[in-house]
């Protein structure tokens, strides 16, 4: 299975680089990241409007697309599996995930997903996020391999 991972923002070195290559090395699926950044200053709708436009300038084609924002879906760890399981047993080998920037995502890529996701109703720094989604896809390829890392 391979994980397209599409946000918003640059992750420099530092303690949340050394977590995501620490999964990176321990995940059997490939999972890439691209980034995305808008330059300029917008206002708030003005700039997620333009980081739609960019986001969706990476997105893969033809394979489902994952929004994880705050409007979605609380899933567990063990539905968020079945939902991966579920993509893959439907002929999907790909996902699209999408992260917005700190102020979320645009209404128009929310119509365009299959899916979103929510982390809880507290609010992540979008860093954050891609943690907490690398290791939930990690977690999800131990479940699946009944790997006793989920307990």
């Amino acid at each position: 299975m391979n994980f397209n991972i599409i946000a918003v923002g640059r992750m420099k070195s530092g303690p949340l680089k050394t977590i995501w290559d620490e999964y990176q090395k321990r995940l059997k699926w490939k999972v890439t990241i691209k980034e995305v950044v808008e330059k300029n200053n917008f206002d708030k709708n003005e700039m997620r409007k333009r980081e739609a436009t960019l986001l969706r300038a990476n997105i893969s084609q033809g394979f489902p697309l994952i929004a994880m924002d705050q409007r979605g879906k609380n899933f567990t760890s063990e539905n968020l599996s079945n939902c991966i399981d579920d993509f893959r047993t439907n002929g999907y080998n790909q996902l699209n995930f999408l992260i917005g920037g700190s102020d979320g995502l645009d209404e128009t890529i929310l119509q365009s997903c299959q899916l979103c996701i929510s982390m809880g109703l507290m609010t992540w720094p979008h860093m954050l996020v891609r943690i907490m989604l690398i290791e939930q896809i990690y977690r999800s390829q131990c479940i699946l391999n009944n790997h006793p890392y989920h307990k």
